[in-house]
């Protein structure tokens, strides 16, 4: 893979296969592969350039950081700002730079190069608010996006994490966040659409933002039209944030002045029973929307694929990452606004459809990574180096990390310690790498977060530095430390030092430990035969990796029978049809319907179940499998449900749509009722997809009948993305909608064999009661009880009982137990485009594992010592069956074996044994008393 930085392209010929594009490769002026990063010439560049995403908040050299995270930390020169680029004289960052690295000589180039497909992932571009004059941005100082306030919180940003206003760099006391600015708008704007993130960050950075005030709390507001929070469990962050004290104002403010001396703002709304307010803020923050990149026009043209009104990449419900023109896919925000969780899910959605399509030519250019000669450190005493991470605020803003290092300096066999910004950054690991050559470190230990996410990284470095992977110690400073001891600065500083005395004696017992290669079954379970089932079974069928589907009922296509259509209106029952027909006739997918699965046994890369189905049991070999058994609409516990066939359910109304439309023209009233078993206390989860559902429902009654009257009750309405477009073609209809709270929710009756529905109306202030032939209810999604599967899989559900991912952001779709992956409803509640999306998200991860021969297994197992008499008492506490008795042919002595294909290193035999006879590598009783005794240590220092 090449990165082709500070280009652009030219043109594009070709096809599915076989494209050619020409690329105009701009000069860079440095030489990555030269520069060190010092930063000596962005220190000696005179010149100074507007910039408000950048470090100063509005200045920053016209030689600047590029690159970081992804690749090394390098620098750049900016053309368009650089004196000696435009005006001919200065070149100071050459004369000072000690590596030569700048290259003034460099030239533009055209280059060609050849794929068999393209995904385009150009982002977004964040709204610009300065033309909406009536909200102060660039004339008030103290109106900030949200984007900038970002950088404000940030330890790389203008005040180093310190929260101050810009007007006179005093900290704010009261902060108010005005929602929508720049979406939901086609009166100052031509952005009809909601940029579905904006209502989640801005809570985010009011919750944040208590972290940063120290002392007395501010007051935090956050003005806005919907509370949108229909992520996982974004619901119950945001009940959460109401519970810490933030504001919720309804009220879309129409004037923001300036405040005394021009510092602060003052905001002018009316409230929600219609009385005029002013009020004064410190700071005001614009939570800013999210449009189409600049380029995408520019882009689409090139390429040859449709955009949508808005300029984001067309596509269809069915194929979500598939454009116009075939064999281009698009990824991220460029094909709608969307969070980190459903981009991450996507680019693994377009790298599956580019698996399908050039499967055939899978692996005949890739290259295996390798790493230099392990170094043999049998013999040597440790010498350590202790890297602490500031996590940019997230740990500095508590913990004294200077204070750390230095502490860090005096304890036994540490040879270097060193202090960084981001220690998970690619120029970091780069540092990392190089002080371990440098000092002959043969043991580290990384304070910073958890190990969950960032361990494979740091053992990588330590690999590249030819050393044992598992010579590592990760202590949890951050999670474990300075997001819960905020308050406590000394405190929190003081148990980091124990930390990382721990974790220094920990790693001194370390020992190398050599990770087990086993056999990839390559072959797929998929476990749901809905449509995000069938999708994972086509896309890794058409890869190449033969699929077993089963399903607990005796016909495929789960929830998708009972609905009519997909917000963007394509009929839902021929794509369902042709789904099922590819999936029995396809060679590789061998469907298996009313199947139970009776036991897994195995692990990564080499599983074994047996599934029963109608009485007969089969054995199957598989080395992932894709989990997608879905969920279901809840039975309403209110509204007189059940109790009138007119009072129905959102997929009974798609039913009686279905079999007895001309009974529904006839009707003269009909009423839905919103968040019918969600956001309650039973179920604290917005079910995400019934605000959509039901706007669409309405707008069919209001198009089969347009004099019937129609109402919508709901408490947030939350069409997100472009379905916001048919919030308001609903409305231009006349459909009525009444907002209402959980107090006030309302009331059902049936009088004289007619429907009533009375709720308070908060505009009028007063009751309303409405007649109705038929009711509608927003039902709550539910998940299965999968109890059985997680005993199985030992995998886990949250408490609201969908099954969990590994990661919300770094791995959503893979499952915390390796080779497990998870697709559709029985994750969290979604539509038919997510499902699909993130069932070829899950195809795309278990092809990565599958298109192995081989795969290297965690290195931390249980392992049989010489202690072992043979009691087996490991064996009947082992939660992963890897470990059984076994009898010596010659000496009749009975002994236990470890399979550490099985074994999963939680140390329950570990803990169990008396005698020592079986230990988990990395976990030895040596190691941990090592850690007992320096925590033992320091309580005895403090008495």
């Amino acid at each position: 893979m090449e990165l082709l930085t500070l280009s652009e392209i030219v043109d594009v010929k070709g096809g599915p296969g076989n494209f050619t594009i020409r690329i105009r490769k701009k000069p860079r002026y440095v030489d990555t592969d030269k520069c060190i990063a010092c930063g000596l010439c962005a220190q000696k560049c005179p010149k100074k350039v507007d910039d408000e995403f950048n470090a100063d908040m509005g200045k920053r050299k016209a030689i600047y950081i590029k690159y970081g995270q992804s690749v090394p930390l390098k620098y750049a020169i900016d053309p368009d700002n650089c004196i000696y680029l435009t005006r001919g004289k200065c070149r100071a960052c050459e004369k000072f730079c000690p590596t030569g690295a700048i290259n003034f000589d460099d030239k533009e180039e055209i280059i060609s190069i050849n794929v068999g497909a393209v995904i385009l992932a150009p982002g977004f571009k964040p709204f610009d608010p300065s033309g909406l004059d009536s909200y102060g941005y660039k004339t008030i100082p103290d109106v900030v996006t949200s984007l900038e306030y970002e950088r404000m919180l940030s330890a790389g940003g203008p005040f180093q994490g310190h929260l101050v206003r810009p007007s006179d760099h005093t900290e704010p006391k009261k902060i108010a966040w005005l929602q929508c600015v720049g979406s939901r708008n086609t009166n100052q704007c031509k952005n009809g659409y909601c940029s579905n993130v904006c209502c989640m960050y801005a809570i985010k950075q009011a919750m944040v933002t208590s972290e940063h005030i120290k002392g007395e709390s501010a007051e935090q507001s956050i003005f806005y039209m919907d509370i949108r929070s229909h992520g996982k469990e974004f619901e119950r962050y945001y009940e959460g944030s109401r519970e810490s004290g933030i504001r919720f104002i309804q009220a879309r403010p129409h004037t923001i002045d300036p405040g005394k001396n021009n510092k602060g703002a003052v905001m002018r709304y009316t409230d929600t029973k219609g009385l005029q307010v002013v009020e004064e803020f410190d700071l005001v923050v614009l939570s800013i929307g999210l449009e189409a990149p600049e380029d995408a026009r520019e882009l689409a043209e090139i390429f040859k694929i449709n955009l949508n009104a808005y300029g984001f990449a067309a596509t269809k419900d069915f194929s979500p990452v598939s454009t116009s023109r075939p064999g281009v896919f698009v990824t991220g925000a460029f094909q709608s606004p969307k969070d980190i969780p459903q981009s991450v899910t996507e680019a693994s959605t377009a790298a599956a459809e580019v698996s399908r399509l050039l499967f055939a030519s899978r692996g005949t250019l890739t290259k295996t990574k390798t790493y230099p000669p392990e170094n043999d450190i049998k013999g040597q005493a440790p010498s350590i180096g202790v890297f602490i991470c500031s996590c940019g605020i997230n740990i500095a803003n508590t913990v004294d990390v200077q204070a750390l290092a230095e502490y860090a300096k005096e304890l036994p066999y540490v040879s270097f310690v060193d202090n960084n910004l981001f220690t998970c950054s690619a120029d970091t690991q780069a540092i990392i790498a190089e002080k371990i050559k440098e000092h002959n470190l043969n043991r580290v230990v990384i304070a910073a977060c958890t190990p969950r996410t960032h361990e494979p990284l740091f053992q990588d470095t330590l690999k590249e530095a030819s050393l044992n992977g598992y010579l590592i110690e990760m202590v949890n400073i951050r999670n474990q430390n300075s997001w819960v001891h905020q308050k406590e600065p000394e405190k929190a500083t003081q148990k980091a030092k124990d930390q990382v005395w721990m974790g220094v004696a920990r790693v001194a017992k370390n020992y190398p430990l050599e990770q087990l290669k086993v056999e990839v079954v390559r072959k797929a379970l998929v476990i749901g035969g809905g449509l995000a089932g069938m999708n994972a079974a086509l896309a890794l069928a058409d890869q190449g990796y033969p699929c077993v589907l089963i399903d607990k009922s005796d016909r495929l296509g789960g929830n998708a029978w009972y609905l009519n259509r997909t917000y963007r209106g394509e009929n839902i029952r021929p794509m369902l049809e042709k789904t099922i027909d590819r999936v029995e006739n396809h060679e590789k997918i061998e469907v298996i319907k009313n199947a139970t699965l009776l036991s897994v046994d195995g692990s990564v890369g080499n599983f074994t179940s047996e599934i029963e189905t109608n009485g007969k049991k089969i054995s199957v070999k598989y080395g992932a499998a894709v989990v997608a058994v879905g969920a279901k609409e809840s039975r309403p516990a209110e509204y007189m449900y059940g109790q009138d066939d007119r009072i129905m359910t959102h997929l009974e109304f798609d039913g009686v749509v279905k079999n007895s439309e001309d009974k529904i023209k006839k009707a003269k009233s009909a009423v839905f009722i919103q968040c019918v078993g969600s956001r309650e206390k039973e179920r604290p989860y917005c079910s995400r997809v019934c605000c959509t559902h039901s706007v669409e429902s309405a707008i069919y009654l209001k198009t089969i009948n347009p004099d019937m009257n129609v109402y919508i009750l709901y408490r947030d309405m939350r069409t997100y993305g472009d379905r916001e477009d048919l919030y308001k073609k609903a409305r231009d209809l006349g459909v009525l909608f009444i907002r209402f709270n959980r107090s006030k929710k309302p009331e059902v009756s049936i009088q004289d064999n007619e429907i009533f529905v009375e709720v308070f109306e908060p505009v009028v202030q007063r009751p309303v009661k409405i007649y109705a032939d038929m009711l509608i209810l927003a039902a709550a999604i539910k998940p299965y009880k999968n109890d059985k599967l997680v005993e199985l899989y030992k995998c886990s559900v949250n408490q609201d009982g969908f099954l969990n991912e590994a990661h919300p952001k770094l791995k959503p779709v893979d499952m915390p137990v390796d080779g497990l992956f998870v697709a559709g409803m029985c994750n969290y509640p979604k539509p038919i485009d997510e499902s699909i999306a993130q069932a070829l998200a899950a195809s795309s991860r278990a092809g990565v594992l599958l298109a192995k021969d081989k795969m290297e297994l965690d290195a931390i197992k249980s392992v049989v010592t010489d202690k072992c008499d043979g009691c087996a008492l490991c064996v009947d506490v082992c939660p992963y069956n890897a470990i059984k008795l076994v009898q010596d042919s010659k000496t009749g002595k009975g002994y236990v074996e470890s399979d550490p294909a099985l074994c999963r290193g939680c140390g329950i035999c570990e803990a169990t044994c008396p005698k020592g006879g079986i230990i988990v590598h990395g976990f030895t009783i040596e190691q941990m008393q090592a850690q007992v005794d320096a925590a033992l240590t320091t309580q005895l220092i403090y008495q």
